[in-house]
């Protein structure tokens, strides 16, 4: 699923279901590889303040079927592979069979359940595996090698956690980063994405020479539409270019 790619994250329904999917094909339309949709939730665990403050505004007036509606839209323009990240209780809620069909139907490739440990999955990653949609699990740098290769067999690609803490824009990638980066690419064969506190176009080419087969870029984008709101599309492109263009 990714290869040198710049995955882009963005709240669903923030600001709104309709500019969601706007800013999603703009990014997607301006060289991102992969688009991260994320269902606001109000107890997150793993996001830091900026992604929060766009749960906050986005669980005003939020429901969860939103998330399949802007799905569905974002697939009619553009064949982008899509993850939906969320936390396990809106999945529980729904029913893990109802909620997995759906956002297959709707077009999602890939769930990442932020909350959800590998060797808690199994229900849902059977019922992932029935019906089509692929599985990414999170690893941080602290993983030992026998749950690495457990969520290597589970995963279309790892998603490591660059630190220990939680999402956030950060000045520079820590050291922890790179060592986490080359153990786990040491252990396992599927792609591994590196997240949290990528956030300027400096880090996205560092972690790509040192390996990395892709870079989670949320919080720099999250910030851009909490401030320009449903006018941040331009900035949204030239970011998503300004990024692109640091992936060799």
């Amino acid at each position: 699923m990714i290869d040198k790619s710049l995955i882009v994250f963005f709240t669903a329904s923030h600001p709104s279901p309709e500019k969601t999917v706007e800013f999603m094909l703009t990014s997607a339309n301006s060289g991102a590889d992969v688009i991260e949709l994320g269902i606001p939730f109000s107890d997150p665990v793993a996001d830091g303040k900026t992604i929060q403050e766009s749960y906050v505004k986005a669980l005003r007036n939020f429901k969860l079927n939103q998330v399949f509606e802007i799905a569905r839209a974002f697939r009619k323009e553009s064949e982008t592979p899509l993850v939906l990240m969320s936390y396990y209780n809106p999945i529980f809620r729904r029913g893990v069979k109802a909620f997995v069909e759906e956002a297959y139907s709707s077009g999602v490739d890939a769930i990442l359940v932020v909350d959800l440990p590998h060797d808690e999955a199994g229900e849902f990653v059977d019922v992932c595996s029935n019906v089509g949609v692929k599985n990414v699990f999170l690893a941080a740098p602290n993983t030992p090698e026998d749950r690495l290769r457990a969520i290597d067999e589970l995963s279309a690609f790892i998603y490591l956690i660059s630190t220990y803490g939680v999402t956030g824009e950060r000045d520079r990638v820590s050291e922890l980063a790179f060592e986490a980066l080359k153990s786990v690419k040491g252990v396992c064969r599927k792609p591994v994405a590196v997240g949290f506190g990528v956030s300027k176009p400096q880090h996205v080419q560092q972690l790509i020479k040192a390996g990395a087969d892709g870079v989670v870029v949320g919080s720099a984008f999250v910030r851009l539409i909490n401030e320009k709101g449903e006018q941040a599309a331009e900035d949204i492109k030239a970011l998503t270019e300004r990024f692109k263009s640091y992936i060799i």
